[in-house]
């Protein structure tokens, strides 16, 4: 695999991302010939089904495995917690890595259950966005260095890569890059996030609505750059370089998908290698994910972050890949297949 690109400035984010590579079609046609042959009705499986022949497609290999999933949760501080939208300070994202890294929380649960790997990245916590209620939240050499950070995490040869983050303020970031990219309101762009309510939650959203307008126009980067911060543009990174060394994607919720949505903005069919772990029951993530055209694989009501979502729905991909491989063949059973 070649190295990563040299990449010196937004622009050459937006060339790559023109470039980026197909599914290999050769494995997916592989995949498409052994499902029915296997000791089923057609279709029965559902969606698991395509699931292994996703998971074979951007693998580039059948069958496909799930032998060594990670999970990778980027971690950021927002300036706009200054104007009161998060119900916790933002001293909360450093200690929660502090957690992360004790083995203390729900996705370090998650992924001992499943058999993930997780690794985490605290990025400048010490030096958070700017407030973009004021200005952007970032400038271009800010945005393109938490970008290729992101890049640089993405281990070649893993079977599918769970991405999440950490952040206080970060759905109101969130919200915000939907509200900028798709329109509507504010109101449908904007949930409770870590819990506000009542005023503060009126107060989040006339920030969101307030700093759309601010920040209007320009591609997926530029909102990116204007209303994101360090961790989504890591995982925007992380999305790009997984593409690129044939890594699968499982999104987390509403911040992933809001990160990762600047790219599709940007270049459509970025996202192409990217499942969405969870629907989120922030308010606005059902909505994202229909202007993604993407369907979640499961709905548990969760909006906790942390890659949790993405490391509950690699229990599916482990799912379809077993049945894929080791299920017999009506041959092999010496079952009667339908005329």
């Amino acid at each position: 695999m070649p190295s990563l690109p040299m990449l010196n400035s937004l622009d050459d984010i937006r060339a790559l991302l023109s470039t980026l590579p197909g599914p290999d079609k050769q494995s997916l046609t592989q995949a498409a010939e052994r499902e029915p042959q296997l000791t089923k009705p057609p279709g029965s499986l559902g969606r698991l089904e395509e699931l292994s022949h996703w998971l074979a497609a951007w693998q580039g290999r059948h069958p496909p495995t799930m032998e060594s999933p990670r999970a990778h949760v980027f971690a950021g501080n927002h300036g706009v917690t200054a104007q009161g939208v998060s119900a916790y300070p933002a001293a909360v994202t450093g200690q929660m890595v502090g957690n992360f890294e004790a083995g203390g929380a729900a996705i370090n649960q998650l992924c001992k259950a499943f058999g993930i790997t997780l690794a985490v990245d605290a990025l400048d916590l010490d030096r958070p966005t700017a407030d973009f209620t004021e200005g952007p939240a970032m400038s271009e050499a800010e945005t393109l260095d938490a970008i290729k950070r992101g890049m640089d995490v993405v281990v070649e040869g893993c079977d599918v890569l769970c991405l999440g983050e950490m952040g206080i303020g970060n759905t109101t970031a969130a919200a915000a890059i939907c509200h900028a990219l798709y329109g509507g309101s504010a109101v449908d762009w904007t949930g409770p996030g870590t819990g506000v309510q009542g005023e503060a939650m009126s107060l989040k959203t006339k920030v969101v609505a307030d700093a759309a307008k601010l920040h209007s126009g320009g591609d997926g980067l530029d909102i990116l750059m204007r209303l994101g911060g360090r961790e989504l543009a890591a995982i925007a990174g992380a999305i790009i370089a997984a593409r690129l060394k044939r890594v699968p994607v499982l999104l987390d919720g509403y911040v992933c998908s809001a990160a990762a949505s600047t790219l599709e903005a940007t270049t459509p069919g970025s996202l192409d290698h990217c499942q969405v772990g969870h629907v989120s029951s922030e308010p606005g993530h059902l909505r994202l994910l229909g202007h993604l055209n993407k369907a979640a694989l499961i709905n548990f009501e969760m909006r906790l972050g942390e890659a949790s979502g993405a490391a509950l729905a690699v229990g599916l991909l482990k799912a379809a890949v077993a049945c894929h491989n080791g299920m017999a063949t009506f041959g092999e059973a010496g079952v009667s297949n339908k005329d």
